[in-house]
């Protein structure tokens, strides 16, 4: 991966407080940093828990495996080509995710093999649908970064 920043090299320093880049955010990086390491430990966590079968286990270990240097690339030096991915990768999971919350039925299922009502919202519908609020947030603090570190290009 041909990564590029758009903030020169010294901006990746830090004080020694740590705090202060010389010509680049510091704390939104790491927010979206954050956010797609949180995606990565997620995905490991559901891959071990086994309840979603050998492919898509497999599937969501090779999701996290491809996130992993992205995370340290926008981490360290506020890559933009990682933070394309980032973008990308959470919009497309949030469809991917929004597919199997409307395959599921939407926002409701039937008790007892009766039609309801009254669309009792079940927790597999309100975590997808958390999942896709995740992702779309991730997206767009990628989106945003990019766009800060593209004003302040010289």
């Amino acid at each position: 991966m041909a990564a590029t920043s758009l903030v020169p090299a010294t901006a990746g320093r830090t004080t020694a407080a740590g705090r202060l880049r010389a010509n680049g955010p510091v704390l939104h990086p790491r927010v979206v940093a954050v956010a797609t390491a949180g995606s990565c430990v997620a995905h490991v966590g559901l891959a071990a828990s086994g309840h979603h079968g050998a492919w898509l286990s497999v599937l969501m270990l090779a999701l996290a495996a491809v996130c992993v240097p992205c995370t340290v690339h926008i981490w360290r030096h506020s890559r933009v080509a990682a933070l394309h991915q980032v973008t990308a990768a959470a919009v497309a999971m949030a469809a991917v995710h929004a597919v199997l919350l409307l395959a599921a039925g939407g926002a409701g299922h039937a008790h007892g093999g009766q039609p309801s009502s009254s669309a009792v919202v079940d927790s597999g519908s309100t975590d997808l649908l958390l999942v896709v609020a995740l992702e779309l947030g991730t997206a767009l603090l990628a989106a945003t970064l990019v766009a800060r570190l593209r004003r302040l290009r010289p």
